[in-house]
């Protein structure tokens, strides 16, 4: 882990912060918006480049944990998801459809550092990593129709464009790149490796382009970012519970427990706020909320982290006492 990656929350904070700073200037604030999109396909370019997709197969190699992890992801957490945000959310259709997207996208990355920290099986993640990004690429559009298609903000035209312009098109540059260097191995390995903190580097700069356009809205807003924060907290809790209870009925190691937890918590997927910038461009509450909800998000998974870790060296000295 590089420093980067170890900053990413005092990262993704401060590009917020210069956006909204640069925003006050006229000139800047009317032409932020067109890097925006550049800006998250390069992102997307690079993060697909990173995951090794032709390794899904490793996934089902522990079939039972694979199947498991599935279940939570694209079937518990969207009906959770739905049901929090009918609750809490139901009379704003922007953070609506913005909670829901953060929640049915599952993290694609740096999950595994916590899944590190707290002694979980980071091997078991890391297999189950490339099916978990292309299940989420096929499924985002479904939810939203399925979630958000009575809201009247979802337009599939535009949908529709968004998923082939900053889905579809890295991916399959990033495919035929791997397929070109294909036969040369370790000049593929030491390309994706100088890219590894482009990433979050073009993420950060497609959020302070942003915020530099849109921060103005965040500021009028404020009362209604505050409403994300109740189901947000609530989605980590019951998840939490729920992903612990299910990995002790499947009778799972407690490194695998762990696994489990992180695997079906951690969301922030660049994936959605690419779709959320393109998909809705009337509609910019929805990005902003994906923005504001990985800032709540990072710290609670700092708390449960040491949670794992705790249940794990329980865990261990319960076994040592046995013995």
């Amino acid at each position: 882990m590089n420093l980067i990656e170890k900053l990413y929350t005092l990262i993704i904070f401060l590009a917020v912060v210069l956006g909204m700073s640069i925003g006050q200037v006229e000139l800047i604030r009317a032409n932020a918006e067109r890097f925006i999109i550049p800006l998250l396909v390069a992102m997307l370019y690079i993060t697909f480049l990173q995951i090794p997709i032709e390794e899904i197969k490793n996934a089902f190699k522990n079939i039972k944990f694979t199947y498991t992890s599935v279940v939570i992801n694209f079937v518990w957490t969207p009906i959770l998801a739905w049901l929090l945000a009918m609750v809490f959310l139901g009379e704003n259709p922007a953070l609506y459809i913005g909670f829901i997207m953060l929640m049915v996208t599952p993290c694609t990355d740096w999950y595994l550092v916590f899944t590190g920290i707290a002694k979980g099986n980071v091997a078991l993640s890391t297999a189950i990593l490339p099916l978990n990004l292309i299940l989420q690429v096929i499924l985002l559009p479904f939810y939203l129709l399925i979630f958000g298609g009575t809201t009247g903000v979802i337009e599939l035209s535009f949908l529709m464009e968004s998923i082939l312009m900053v889905l579809f098109i890295p991916l399959v540059l990033a495919f035929l790149t791997k397929m070109f260097l294909k036969n040369k191995q370790q000049l593929r390995d030491n390309h994706i490796s100088n890219l590894s903190v482009l990433p979050i580097i073009f993420l950060s700069l497609a959020i302070v382009s942003m915020f530099a356009s849109q921060g103005q809205l965040l500021f009028d807003n404020l009362d209604l970012m505050w409403k994300i924060t109740l189901p947000i907290l609530l989605f980590f809790i019951v998840n939490f519970i729920f992903g612990q209870r299910v990995g002790q009925f499947m009778k799972f190691p407690i490194s695998d427990r762990t696994s489990l937890s992180l695997t079906t918590l951690a969301r922030n997927s660049p994936i959605a706020l690419a779709i959320a910038m393109t998909a809705f461009p009337d509609q910019p509450l929805i990005a902003l909320t994906l923005v504001i909800g990985p800032l709540l998000e990072l710290p609670i998974l700092a708390i449960i982290t040491q949670l794992l870790l705790k249940i794990h060296r329980d865990g261990s000295t319960a076994s040592l006492r046995k013995q």
